[in-house]
């Protein structure tokens, strides 16, 4: 007998999106036939039907999420196991087309029901098949360009909290990134930002290399679980198959690990730290660890939003993923902090295919501003300050509005020469305390300078 005959409808209990039931009603059947993972089709008594996915074994008794919710749901139903685990379609007829948390097209656009479908939520790759990263990949951001570069295969979020402008600065970053394709995977979105990503899109012309899965807030919770591990498989045989730059876009991870909670406690799970499950490192470990660069391939790199509750990077959620991801980017008060960021795969590609002064002009910019914020503290305090004091007040005003701003667009190169610019604009140049040969091949001549500054100052005043 195959999987897709097999039926039960002995349902023992449905609690929020859960039902159980028990195969032992199911003569000559035996219950190893339903796999971990599996999908299954439920028919409710009045024809309605639903996709469910197999989350629990106990003996002849089989635990399954419903997708579409359990309200209206009869203890009368049956349940078909359909064999396989959740699949999503990939071909190139994906590109430029939204689709929802079940994997159903949600544009309106053709049926793709024909095209080939993978399955999702596969193991990762083996590390003998991973190169080590070494390329960067642009965003025309000049905190991420400048100072924490973006490698490929890295994965990598930004921690935020809530009314921060993530959203709006995640898409510009898929954007302006220089990805082949771009994978957007979005969980528990309101209408208004699913309605930013796609119009941001379309109105960019970058739609036609972009994928959208999409979880709506109102759309059912388990569903919810599902975007990260559709956009990363396809996102995968995009680089594998087709040897393509993908750059995969997720938000919100603590709306992923909430849903993971949700259904916990639905299933009677003991809940560990703050009520999240006991498996919450190796739930996020798993998605995280799809990114690669694949040998004689492409990559698959990862930039996701971690919103932190209260602003507590001790949350578990963020606390967990930072022993994950190769760093993270700070986002908050509208800018991307120069302190909190980090890059850890950056000295991969500072100096090696970027600009020889790239590592100096880095380290220098904030190692003046980190003195420009005590500076700060200095004249909020009443102390007198120094010539060289008003130096530093001067050069941290220019450093946030030309720099920290996420609404700041230029690529590398005009970065590094706007640094040396702000640089010669506040100090001489042996206040620099930089390599000589690179002074005397980038710093700007005084006349420029002295010109630049003055231009500034009628600026701002």
């Amino acid at each position: 007998m195959t999987q897709t005959l097999i039926r039960s409808s002995r349902v023992l209990e449905i609690i929020g999106d859960i039902m159980r039931i028990r195969l032992g009603a199911i003569e000559g059947v035996r219950t190893g036939l339903a796999r971990f993972g599996d999908l299954a089709a439920v028919r409710n008594i009045d024809g309605r039907r639903s996709l469910a996915q197999v989350i629990g074994l106990d003996r002849d008794v089989v635990t399954l999420q419903v997708f579409s919710g359990t309200k209206g749901l009869s203890t009368q139903a049956s349940v078909h196991f359909l064999g396989h685990p959740m699949q999503a379609v990939y071909s190139p007829n994906i590109l430029g087309r939204v689709f929802g948390g079940a994997g159903e097209p949600l544009d309106g656009g053709p049926d793709l029901s024909a095209d080939p479908h993978i399955e999702i939520g596969g193991p990762s790759v083996n590390p003998m098949r991973r190169l080590l990263a070494s390329r960067m990949i642009r965003t025309d951001v000049p905190m991420i360009d400048l100072f924490n570069c973006l490698v490929e295969s890295q994965k990598i979020p930004i921690f935020s909290v809530a009314g921060e402008p993530y959203n709006s600065f995640l898409a510009r970053v898929g954007i302006q990134a220089d990805a082949d394709v771009v994978v957007f995977g979005g969980m528990g979105l309101i209408f208004d930002d699913y309605h930013l990503f796609r119009t941001a899109f379309e109105d960019a012309g970058v739609f036609g290399r972009t994928v959208m899965f999409v979880n709506q807030a109102s759309d059912p919770v388990v569903e919810r679980l599902l975007v990260p591990d559709m956009a990363l498989a396809v996102a995968e045989r995009f680089a594998v198959e087709e040897s393509k730059r993908v750059l995969v876009l997720l938000t919100d991870m603590t709306a992923f690990a909430d849903a993971m909670k949700e259904v916990g406690v639905a299933m009677d799970q003991v809940p560990s730290n703050r009520g999240y499950m006991g498996d919450l490192y190796s739930q996020l470990a798993r998605r995280y660890e799809k990114a690669c660069d694949f040998k004689g391939a492409g990559s698959v790199t990862i930039l996701s939003v971690t919103t932190m509750p209260s602003g507590d990077v001790t949350h578990p959620v963020p606390d967990n993923t930072g022993y994950i991801t190769e760093g993270q980017f700070y986002l908050h008060h509208g800018v991307l902090d120069p302190f909190g960021s980090l890059s850890r795969l950056k000295q991969h590609v500072i100096g090696k295919v970027t600009r020889d002064d790239h590592a100096q002009i880095m380290n220098t910019m904030i190692r003046f501003y980190s003195e420009a914020c005590d500076a700060r503290q200095k004249q909020a305090m009443a102390f007198e300050l120094s010539a060289h004091d008003h130096r530093l007040l001067k050069f941290g005003e220019r450093f946030r509005e030309r720099f920290m701003k996420i609404e700041v667009s230029m690529t590398l190169e005009k970065a590094l020469d706007l640094s040396w610019q702000t640089l010669a604009e506040c100090f001489e140049p042996e206040q620099l305390l930089m390599k000589q040969a690179l002074i005397d091949k980038y710093y700007p001549r005084n006349d420029q300078a002295v010109k630049a500054s003055t231009q500034a100052d009628k600026v701002q005043g």
